[in-house]
């Protein structure tokens, strides 16, 4: 019987020994396991501090400091005050910003798949376009950015796109012949105004209001949202309510910092981001007729175009894009119905 007691006792220290090896061995595997990195993250993008991408930008710092328990923070750089959206781009590549909210117009200059998201006309609202992020598509359209050391997260949405006009009541594509008109440098966002007859001005955001004001341009392509916050309203007299293309910023991370995080800290960006671009869609698409009186009331005349009179332009701008990328092709096909 007292042999058996020491022998019990020499199994239970071996148990002990071996359990304290492998949490000691656990450990080491995971040093950070998702609950002891501080960070200080820095994000950029264009628009003033009340844009709805602004406002995400916010929501996107609220939800990393609750989800870390305050271990990541953000300093959020608004208004292009890091330069323009090029320079942006190349700051998050090369890890001296972090994040960046960029519009995907500007990043179909880079990444061409991103292109598919200016196809004229293709989702209903804002609500169905949304409903595209979680696509295998959309998140394919993001991937291919990793070659260019940016982590894709997500879309983040501002309202749909309108025409905004100088002194001209715009009632018919043929109308837009010969327009001086603004439009973010984006190869298929001048290229569908080329085809309605305009000339596709690429003058940076800060300079636009100067711009229309004096009549160096007769017009922009603008959403609702930043014909507000950038006070459109007092140099341009018609607001043709189009909705023509919907406008996504990129939510976009430095990629080697992402994949040097651990799994649970990976987890805590993607699930704020998401909190951020759902917030960011649900707000602004509750906005539109509030936005639309807005403009009224400063007396800006607001008005629809029949979405028909621009079929051959649509048709236009497939033929074109569609065979020149198989992700664009995917998408025309998943969400021309």
């Amino acid at each position: 019987m007292k042999k058996f007691k020491h022998f019990g006792l020499i199994v239970l220290v071996l148990v002990l020994v071996t359990m304290t090896a492998a949490c000691s061995s656990d450990t080491e595997a995971e040093p950070a396991s998702g609950s002891g990195d501080k960070y200080t993250f820095k994000l950029a993008h264009i628009t003033p501090t009340d844009h709805m991408w602004h406002k995400a930008a916010e929501k996107f710092k609220e939800e990393l400091d609750k989800r870390s328990d305050g271990r990541m923070q953000v300093e959020i750089y608004p208004a292009s005050q890091l330069g323009t959206e090029a320079d942006m781009v190349q700051q998050i590549s090369s890890g001296s910003v972090d994040f960046g909210f960029i519009t995907a117009a500007y990043m179909s200059s880079r990444a061409p798949a991103f292109t598919a998201w200016f196809a004229p006309y293709a989702f209903e609202d804002l609500e169905a376009a949304n409903d595209a992020r979680d696509t295998e598509v959309a998140k394919n359209i993001l991937g291919t950015l990793d070659s260019q050391g940016i982590k894709g997260l997500d879309y983040v949405f501002a309202g749909n796109r309108v025409m905004l006009f100088k002194d001209k009541e715009v009632k018919k594509p043929e109308d837009m012949n010969g327009l001086a008109f603004r439009v973010t440098p984006s190869p298929p966002l001048q290229d569908f105004y080329k085809s309605l007859g305009a000339s596709p001005e690429s003058l940076p955001l800060p300079e636009v209001y100067a711009a229309i004001q004096t009549g160096v341009i007769d017009g922009m392509d603008m959403d609702l949202d930043a014909t507000i916050t950038n006070k459109y309203y007092e140099v341009a007299k018609y607001g043709a309510v189009t909705n023509h293309m919907v406008w996504p910023a990129v939510a976009m991370m430095n990629k080697d910092k992402y994949d040097k995080m651990s799994d649970a800290d990976k987890k805590i960006i993607d699930e704020s981001i998401k909190a951020a671009a759902d917030y960011s869609v649900t707000t602004r698409a509750s906005q539109e007729e509030e936005f639309k009186k807005n403009l009224s009331d400063n007396g800006m005349k607001i008005y629809e175009i029949d979405k028909g009179l621009f079929d051959p332009y649509i048709k236009q701008f497939d033929e074109k894009y569609g065979p020149t990328d198989p992700l664009i092709k995917e998408f025309l096909d998943t969400f021309r119905k």
